[in-house]
């Protein structure tokens, strides 16, 4: 099953820390985004690859925009 991880807030991707086909752990950081000067890290809570990310470094996102897509093992 894929499931779709979006932004909780309205910020800038300043990092992304994985790669299309990558193999996620629970809880792992995907990539950090940053709003008013404070690092946010995006996670996930399930095991999986990575199989789509909908933004690159620098893109500004805004609540509930689609940033990457993992399929649960």
């Amino acid at each position: 099953m894929t499931e779709t991880v979006q932004a909780d807030m309205s910020a800038n991707v300043w990092k992304i820390l994985v790669a299309v086909g990558d193999l996620v752990v629970p809880d792992e950081p995907l990539m950090i985004l940053e709003s008013m000067k404070m690092e946010i890290p995006v996670i996930h809570g399930e095991a999986g690859t990575v199989v789509a990310l909908h933004v690159e470094e620098g893109d500004n996102v805004g609540l509930g925009q689609p940033l990457i897509d993992v399929t649960s093992e």
